[in-house]
């Protein structure tokens, strides 16, 4: 069992010696993946237990709000992902103005030397702590021979950025998912972020966001009551609220995977958009489930449960048509193109 503590205070005083490392750990992709892996050996081969330290709310929310980046996920989903990972304890810092006015050895000796009691620290190059970000890795490094602790670096994780990249979700003619293998072999790599997933995600391009991830990029939100235009039309949704947690992507068409509260994955065709035929103005996600048992309808009542909607593949862009007649004629193409996708790339996470 993953111990999480919400500050300091609920470290254990005899906890220790411990493996730390430290992020924000946005989206969990495979460069944090690498970062949790080095972590869990450093810990073993010194004989310590790991810990990841990260940061509730995200920095850039505290220090400029108006303009800081939506998340790849919430905190809950963050903490169950670096738990994934087999680390022995996570500690979620409460990140405030005044936290950050810490400087880089105030926050090194209060949380790493005095709180954790760390053998080691684990960080990448472009490690950077402190007041105004003034601790980067050459200061970690002398702090580390000030107070005892091994730095650990970890090299970049990198990914091949496709000359496709910006193919903003273009559909997949044959209906098959494209793999990492898919990608151009003399492309450039990059190295793995939480802006390239981001950035992939508001060109509706799921399928590079799940290579950057190691997974299906998801939203996690409860299933509330809609306009019913889907269910008047023949293609009952499940719409998520507008308070769900996880990135938004690109408005457009997409096959996915609707995963109910009792762990039942579902395919979908899923929406995201405005309802432009219907001028709708807010932005909703909507998943219909393809193929759902209409024998027992009252037993399929999705409403109130919290569920998570994956992103497989981007079908198409959001079109308003000239009618509900001429929408009915696409969302079935969008269904038997989404069950093909699905068929393609089985119902494994």
């Amino acid at each position: 069992m993953v111990l999480i503590w919400h500050g300091v205070d609920e470290i254990p005083t005899d906890f220790g010696p411990t493996a730390v490392t430290i992020g924000n750990f946005d989206g969990v992709h495979r460069g944090h993946q690498q970062v949790l892996a080095t972590l869990k050996s450093t810990a073993r081969h010194s004989g310590s237990r790991s810990v990841a330290v990260t940061f509730d709310p995200h920095p850039a929310q505290v220090h400029r709000p108006d303009t800081a980046p939506d998340l790849i996920m919430g905190i809950e989903d963050r903490l169950a992902a670096i738990a994934a990972h087999g680390v022995d304890a996570i500690l979620v810092l409460h990140y405030t103005l005044a936290f950050a006015q810490q400087s880089a050895e105030e926050f090194v000796r209060g949380i790493f030397v005095d709180a954790l009691r760390a053998s080691h620290v684990v960080v990448g190059h472009d490690v950077r702590f402190g007041r105004g970000n003034s601790g980067d890795l050459a200061t970690m490094e002398e702090l580390g021979a000030r107070f005892g602790f091994e730095v650990v670096v970890v090299e970049e994780f990198t990914e091949q950025a496709s000359a496709a990249e910006a193919r903003a979700g273009a559909s997949l003619a044959d209906g098959a998912a494209h793999s990492a293998q898919d990608l151009d072999d003399d492309a450039e790599r990059r190295r793995c972020s939480s802006t390239w997933v981001r950035e992939a995600l508001d060109a509706g391009d799921v399928r590079t966001a799940a290579e950057i991830l190691g997974r299906t990029h998801m939203m996690h939100g409860e299933v509330v009551h809609g306009a019913a235009r889907g269910r008047a039309l023949g293609f009952p949704t499940a719409n998520l609220a507008h308070d769900s947690v996880g990135h938004i992507p690109a408005d457009g068409i997409y096959a996915g995977w609707l995963v109910d509260q009792s762990g039942t994955r579902w395919p979908a065709a899923i929406s995201v958009g405005s309802n432009p035929t219907f001028a709708g103005v807010a932005r909703q996600v909507e998943a219909h489930v393809i193929d759902r048992p209409d024998e027992a309808p009252e037993a399929f009542d999705l409403y109130g449960q919290r569920v998570a909607v994956e992103f497989v593949d981007r079908l198409r862009g959001m079109v308003a048509y000239r009618g509900p007649e001429a929408l009915v004629d696409q969302m079935k193409l969008d269904v038997d193109q989404a069950r093909r996708v699905l068929a393609g790339v089985g119902s494994g996470a």
